[in-house]
């Protein structure tokens, strides 16, 4: 974790201390969530606040924090506050089925919030978590396609999937000739879906995967599959990886001497790449991104962004996870305010469906009672010579 965020992930434990704050549980920073008020809306989160995911979660529970806060300084939705419950599953799929279990047997809880994890959120499909709840998942990080196919009610996506990403980084890579394709992934459900989309992808121009080389879920052990790459000589490698360990595998195939074209899929920090690899090493990677660029102040919801980053998190930077989160934020209290003073879990779900054509600030989502896919925006960014994101 860098030194900002970690400089504002202590703030942020200090304060969640106090009456009125923010709730997380024992797990994270010892703090027993406090119970609900009369006039609190309580947003359920569950994220990976420790493990291999670790800044990413920060970074996405900042990004609600900020926009909460905001709101919360308006004087909430209907006269009621929002309160934002974080607890921490360590990217485990076991603890994020028992914590959503725990979650949603507190009846204050009006709805779910930026989950992580494409196999985590599959077992709670699977276990039936979110149909006995009732309760609507809103902008979960991940865009696996179990989530989205077959239809299910629960969750609404801001995202595109990962099939959509992949299909964007074959279509870039093959129309520049690079058609000796490797896949770097993670072996659970996360890597297997952007897997899936690169051969589907690949698939539709008649080509095939070069070879594909799995690592074990939450660990950086990434030397086999260095390897398998290294030896099939490819134009190209796409990862399907968090943060450490494609930073571990971009550093071993750098340094012996991989010159293939990098590629991640959107789910990592590159700040946490460059420290990790090395910006010698990171320098040109290729990562797709699921919204629109956060360090310009180009479209209204960005500079929304920016501004309340710098109110309600001084000490942290410009982040796309942390905007992500901050837009689905923003699709989660419009539809608490459409929900009415008094809102239940199913009317929040009536009110998401009803954001059809909604205007975040310059970028457009659309739900409806058999879509909950809000975007399918992609585009790829570059890390820079001097580390930071490139268009």
């Amino acid at each position: 974790m860098n030194a900002t965020l970690m400089t504002w992930s202590r703030r942020m434990v200090r304060a969640l201390a106090m009456p009125g704050l923010l709730a997380v549980a024992a797990g994270w920073c010892g703090v027993a969530a406090a119970p609900a008020r009369a006039a609190e809306l309580v947003v359920g989160q569950v994220a990976p606040l420790s493990g291999v995911l670790a800044t990413t979660g920060a970074q996405m529970v900042l990004g609600g924090k900020i926009y909460f806060d905001a709101v919360n300084a308006q004087g909430g939705v209907h006269g009621a506050t929002i309160r934002q419950e974080v607890v921490d599953d360590g990217y485990k799929v076991a603890d994020t089925v028992r914590l959503t279990r725990e979650m949603l047997a507190k009846p204050e809880v009006v709805a779910l919030y930026g989950f992580a994890g494409t196999a985590n959120i599959t077992q709670l499909l699977a276990d039936g978590v979110l149909e006995q709840g009732g309760a609507a998942l809103v902008a979960p990080y991940t865009g696996g396609e179990s989530l989205r196919n077959p239809f299910n009610p629960w969750i609404f996506h801001v995202r595109a999937g990962y099939a959509d990403e992949a299909e964007h980084m074959v279509q870039q890579l093959t129309t520049l000739g690079m058609n000796r394709i490797a896949v770097m992934y993670q072996d659970d459900g996360f890597g297997k879906a952007g897997l899936a989309g690169v051969e589907a992808a690949l698939a539709k121009r008649s080509l095939k995967l070069v070879v594909s080389a799995g690592y074990e879920r939450n660990t950086d052990k990434v030397e086999d599959a260095v390897k398998a790459v290294k030896a099939a000589d490819v134009h190209a490698v796409i990862m399907i990886a968090v943060n450490k360990p494609a930073a571990a595998f971009v550093k071993q195939y750098r340094e012996q001497g991989g010159g293939a074209q990098l590629y991640n899929i959107s789910v990592v920090d590159p700040a946490e790449l460059v420290k990790l690899a090395g910006l010698k090493n990171a320098h040109g990677l290729g990562i797709s991104q699921v919204v629109p660029y956060p360090y310009r102040p180009m479209l209204p919801v960005v500079r929304e962004y920016q501004a309340l980053l710098k109110k309600y998190a001084p000490d942290a930077e410009i982040n796309y996870t942390s905007f992500e989160q901050f837009l689905g934020a923003k699709v989660l209290v419009e539809a608490l305010r459409r929900a009415g003073p008094a809102p239940t879990r199913a009317k929040v779900v009536k009110a998401l469906e009803s954001l059809q054509n909604y205007d975040l600030g310059g970028i457009t989502l659309s739900y409806s009672p058999t879509n909950r896919i809000g975007s399918r925006y992609v585009e790829v960014t570059v890390i820079g010579s001097n580390g930071r994101l490139m268009k």
